[in-house]
């Protein structure tokens, strides 16, 4: 049986996250006060101790949830999984954990993306809406029909759980035809813009330069990447996935049952929430066993 360890994303997060890993472990100090340094503010007072809303600003929140599930992950005493896999920004968790990037360039890497996102967002008024309990593709073709501006299929959580995203008037009109097809809920999302879409194009330019003058490496094991939701070992695949997981949905569904398919049995969610576990026990059901480690404490 093979051991796949995911990675969350953002969302995740939550005030106290990582407090614990800082007070009980040296090797985690260590690498959370070199964060602090690499981003020139203290992140760590925030996780410890701010607020939710400190915790969702753009610079904190990104780098907050890459540093708990990357530090966690080095900490931890048996890092040796078959195979990973990280949601949106826990791509990047997973590509440092199984060592295709140094925690230094792909800290680097997340704030730059988290700031480039969040630029984009800015240009035009966008936003993302959760489709619940429609058929993938009805979700796809109802999405192709709407006339009011760009909206498409972000992130593919699991069967029966779409998220879509593009110009907010687009997502609006997106979700009165995905509920008059029959959606049980079609619930706009309170997210700074429409991630995973045309729209982030302008934070796609700005990553490009980042991530081309990054150093990757040949990562321990397969790294499950969202876009085509298929293992990359190549870091020339790897950085182009990576690049192109701004534009393009997060093929999460596919990309459990790819990973169960090669022969995944034992599933750990490594980082802050559960969320993964949820999404991966309606993807898989009973076959597999899932955990989650947000702590280093028993």
């Amino acid at each position: 049986m093979k051991k796949a360890y995911v990675f969350p994303g953002q969302g995740s997060q939550f005030p106290g996250m990582a407090k614990d890993l800082y007070e009980s472990d040296a090797r985690a100090k260590e690498l959370l006060e070199k964060a602090n340094d690499i981003l020139g503010f203290r992140i760590t007072d925030i996780m410890f101790n701010g607020t939710p809303e400190e915790l969702k600003a753009t610079k904190v929140t990104q780098p907050a949830v890459f540093l708990h599930s990357v530090t966690l992950a080095k900490c931890y005493g048996d890092f040796n999984p078959d195979m990973v896999a990280g949601h949106s920004l826990g791509e990047f968790s997973a590509l440092a954990a199984a060592g295709a990037m140094d925690f230094e360039d792909a800290l680097k890497l997340v704030s730059i993306r988290a700031m480039a996102m969040q630029k984009a967002c800015e240009i035009k008024p966008s936003t993302m809406a959760a489709i619940i309990a429609l058929p993938t593709e009805t979700v796809e073709n109802l999405c192709r029909e709407c006339t009011s501006g760009i909206v498409v299929p972000a992130n593919y959580n699991c069967d029966g759980q779409i998220v879509i995203s593009g110009e907010t008037e687009a997502v609006n009109e997106a979700c009165e035809k995905m509920k008059a097809a029959g959606a049980k809920r079609a619930l706009v999302l309170q997210v700074g813009g429409a991630f995973h879409s045309p729209l982030m194009e302008p934070a796609r330019e700005e990553l490009a330069k980042a991530i081309e003058e990054t150093a990757f490496k040949v990562p321990s094991c397969p790294v499950y990447q969202n876009v085509t939701a298929l293992p990359s070992t190549d870091p020339e695949t790897i950085k182009k996935n990576l690049l192109a997981q701004l534009t393009s949905p997060v093929r999460w569904t596919q990309t459990v049952k790819n990973m169960v398919a090669d022969g995944a049995g034992y599933f750990m969610e490594i980082g802050p929430g559960n969320v993964l576990q949820g999404l991966i026990r309606k993807i898989a059901g009973t076959d597999v066993t899932i955990e989650g480690i947000s702590s280093l404490q028993k």
